[in-house]
C-alpha cells in the first residue's frame, strides 16, 4: 500500500464552484465524525506501510485546535515511511501560528493552499475572502515553521474572466514563489451553486489559450510541468497524485473518499447519518482485467512522460501497443513514443480526452 487520503467535509463557508462533499462545519458533528472516522481506520486499515498521506476536504484547517490535535492522535496508527510525503490542505484565511505548530510537530511536511485568486471580481464569484497582501503574509510564517514544499492552487476560466485576468493571477501566485502549483479549468458541475445560478462557461478557444498560456509561462519559470494540470520545481512532484496517476493502490478514508485495494474501488458513502453509524462504504466496484487496463492508460497518459513500456509489460504481461490502437495515433502524431515511453503530444494535451476516446 502506497497512499491514504483521509477526507474532511467541514467548511466555514461553501465556495460556489466546488463539487467535493462538504458541509458548514458544526462542533459536535466534527467530534462525532473524528470518533466514526477513527473506527473506520481501525477497521479497514491492514498495517501497511505507506509512502504519502493526504487529508483534504471539505476544510481540513477549519477544525479547532483539539479536533486537529485529536485527528492527528488517530493517524498515529499509520506506518509511515522515513521520507512519507504527508499533505495537509488550509484555506489561507485559517493559517496561523497555532495551526502550523501542530502540523510540523505531527510530522506534515508538505500543505496545499487553495488560492485560487487574487482578481476581486473572481473572489466575490466564487464566494472567497482573502487578498494578496495576506498571501504574502501566510506564506512567509509557514516558511518560517520550516514548511519548504507548498502548493497553490489556481482556478480559471471564470464567467468574464479574460487571459490578462489569468495571467496577472499567475504572476502574482508565481512571486509567492510556491513549490508546486495546481491549475484547473472551471468545471460548471450541477451541484454547485454557480450552476444554479446559471452562470455560463467560457468559450473553448478562450479556455485552450488559458492553458497553453499558463503552460508556457510556468515553463520558463522552470517549473516541471509533469502532469496535465500540475507543476512542481525540481524533486517537489506529489507523490501522493503520482500514485494515483501510476495506477497504485490506496486507502480512502472518510465521508465521500474513495479508495482502491486489491483490484477493487471503492467510494464511500455521502450520508452523514449512514457514516456516523458505522455504514462507511456506499459503492463498490470490482474491476475486470480490461478495468484496470483502461485506468492504467487513462491516468498514466495524464502524465507528461506518459508510458513506460517495459513497466507496462511487465505489469501486465504484454505490450501495450497488443492491447490498444496505438500505430494510428503515433502516425497521427497525437501519441509520441520515445525513449521507452509513450506519452500525449505535449501540443495535444489540452484535447487529452479526444485522444483517450480514440484508445479506449
Amino acid at each position: 500500500m502506497k497512499a491514504v487520503y483521509i477526507h474532511i467535509p467541514f467548511c466555514k463557508s461553501i465556495c460556489s464552484y466546488c463539487d467535493f462533499c462538504k458541509m458548514f462545519y458544526n462542533q459536535k458533528w466534527a467530534h462525532a465524525y473524528l470518533l466514526a472516522l477513527k473506527d473506520e481506520i481501525n477497521d479497514q486499515y491492514m498495517g501497511e506501510e505507506i509512502q504519502s498521506l493526504y487529508i483534504g476536504g471539505g476544510t481540513p484547517s477549519c477544525l479547532s485546535k483539539k479536533e486537529l490535535e485529536y485527528l492527528m492522535q488517530i493517524l498515529k496508527v499509520f506506518k509511515r515511511k522515513k521520507d512519507c510525503e504527508f499533505t495537509f490542505e488550509c484555506n489561507l484565511n485559517d493559517i496561523n501560528e497555532e495551526l502550523l505548530k501542530i502540523l510540523k510537530q505531527n510530522g506534515v511536511n508538505r500543505l496545499s493552499i487553495g488560492i485560487e485568486s487574487f482578481d476581486e471580481k473572481k473572489l466575490i464569484l466564487m464566494g472567497r475572502n482573502h487578498s494578496y497582501e495576506k498571501a504574502k503574509e501566510k506564506m512567509k510564517l509557514a516558511r518560517k515553521f520550516g514548511f519548504d514544499n507548498i502548493n497553490l492552487d489556481l482556478i480559471y476560466g471564470f464567467y468574464n474572466e479574460t487571459l490578462k485576468t489569468t495571467m496577472n493571477d499567475l504572476k502574482l501566485l508565481l512571486s509567492l514563489e510556491p513549490d508546486h502549483i495546481s491549475t484547473y479549468s472551471l468545471i460548471l458541475s450541477s451541484h454547485t451553486l454557480l450552476y444554479q445560478n446559471k452562470i455560463n462557461a467560457i468559450s473553448e478557444d478562450l479556455d485552450a489559450a488559458m492553458y497553453q498560456s499558463i503552460c508556457n509561462r510556468l515553463k520558463k519559470k522552470r517549473f516541471n510541468h509533469y502532469e496535465v494540470s500540475n507543476f512542481a520545481k525540481k524533486g517537489k512532484e506529489s507523490k501522493h497524485n503520482l500514485n494515483y496517476w501510476n495506477n497504485g493502490e490506496y486507502y480512502g478514508f472518510g465521508l465521500s473518499a474513495s479508495g482502491y485495494i486489491d483490484g477493487i474501488r471503492y467510494t464511500n458513502t455521502l450520508n452523514l447519518t449512514k457514516y456516523l453509524n458505522g455504514e462507511y462504504t456506499g459503492q463498490k466496484e470490482i474491476l475486470t482485467k480490461k478495468d484496470i487496463l483502461d485506468t492504467a492508460i487513462m491516468l498514466g497518459l495524464r502524465k507528461t512522460s506518459g508510458i513506460h513500456l517495459e513497466t507496462f509489460k511487465k505489469n501486465y504481461g504484454f505490450p501495450l501497443e497488443s492491447a490498444y490502437p496505438i500505430l494510428p495515433l503515433l502516425k497521427n502524431k497525437e501519441l509520441i513514443k520515445k525513449k521507452g515511453y509513450i506519452y500525449i503530444n505535449p501540443d495535444k494535451l489540452y484535447v487529452m480526452n479526444e485522444i483517450l476516446i480514440k484508445l479506449i
